[in-house]
């Protein structure tokens, strides 16, 4: 399998001052394949979501290494590393941080329309198609506040696969959603994922990790575990058996 993401000797800290430091994370190894679905969990503060905007690029890390499809984006400048953000990555928030002026459509089209001599017409017609496959093609005209938490968050997916993105990623993205509606959006991501987009997500939910093919387990800024749960078949019956196994391998390892 070929590599999409890989960190190594990864740490991130932060001074608080003249004597006191915060590691946030701590020689940090992780390797994603090209078309896996990868789930991050760990209690609160143990370095989740920082490690997933590390490893995209978003912030920082204070040493070691990032590569993403074969390129160090450490050594990348904030307009190159943009440039392969907009590119070849697509996020997914719990917050949507949608534009509030715009309508859904057109908060869908707006990564795309951020590069050069593109066709404009061509970005609706590919945004009206991922509105299709999301289920919310009819709201395409309406502000977001005319939307449910549940299509907000199909908009955001549908944002973040407008310019074809090799890698999602996902830090909570079902974490503000009733159940159905998470559930929903984890059916949206696997299909996603089946058609070859790496998916690497953060979540508290043990529904959503146990729907992805690996999980780890983080606490204190290492990953300290992980587990191999093979691809999920969609049935009832097996998501127990995959949360059940889940929460026996999560006790083990003191969750």
């Amino acid at each position: 399998m070929r590599t999409m993401l890989e960190a190594r000797n990864v740490h991130k800290k932060i001074a608080l001052d003249e004597d006191n430091v915060l590691h946030i994370l701590r020689d940090v190894d992780l390797r994603i394949g090209e078309g896996e679905f990868v789930s991050v969990m760990g209690p609160s503060g143990s370095g989740k979501s920082t490690l997933l905007y590390t490893v995209s690029g978003m912030d920082r890390i204070t040493s070691g290494s990032v590569r993403f499809m074969d390129q160090e984006i450490g050594s990348l400048k904030e307009e190159a590393l943009s440039k392969l953000r907009l590119e070849h990555m697509g996020f997914i928030f719990q917050d949507i941080n949608l534009l509030k002026n715009l309508s859904l459509i057109d908060n869908i089209m707006f990564p795309a329309l951020l590069e050069k001599h593109v066709d404009k017409k061509a970005v609706h017609d590919k945004a009206k198609r991922l509105m299709e496959m999301t289920g919310i093609a009819t709201l395409a005209d309406n502000s977001i506040t005319q939307a449910s938490g549940g299509q907000l968050q199909r908009a955001g997916i549908c944002r973040a696969l407008i310019n074809e993105p090799a890698m999602i990623f996902g830090d909570e993205p079902t974490g503000a959603l009733d159940s159905k509606s998470a559930a929903e959006i984890m059916t949206i991501l696997a299909e996603i994922n089946s058609q070859g987009t790496t998916v690497m997500l953060v979540t508290h939910d043990m529904k959503v990790a146990a729907k992805t093919q690996r999980v780890l387990y983080m606490v204190d800024g290492c990953i300290i575990a992980q587990k191999h749960l093979g691809p999920y078949v969609e049935s009832s019956d097996t998501l127990v058996d995959r949360e059940q196994e889940l929460m026996n391998w999560l006790v083990t390892n003191g969750f």
